[in-house]
């Protein structure tokens, strides 16, 4: 498969999980507004836990791929 076409369906599984974690969540609104995100620090180590990267996590939870890494980082995990 060529790398395109992987990038696409990887990107639209992360839009897959994305809606089951809202769902999950119990996160009724749509509006992708800039309210901050609670609890994205335990989504994003349970998701790294199940193998996806940094820039995966930051797509699925609307997070910067820097503030993702940084919850990641062994200093920041409780």
């Amino acid at each position: 498969m060529s790398e395109k076409l992987l990038g696409d369906i990887s990107q639209k599984l992360n839009i897959l999980i994305a809606l089951t974690l809202k769902q999950l969540l119990g996160d009724k609104e749509f509006s992708g507004g800039d309210k901050r995100k609670q609890g994205v620090g335990e989504i994003a180590r349970y998701l790294n836990k199940m193998g996806l990267d940094a820039k995966d996590i930051a797509e699925i939870t609307g997070a910067p791929v820097q503030s993702i890494r940084t919850l990641l980082t062994p200093k920041r995990r409780k």
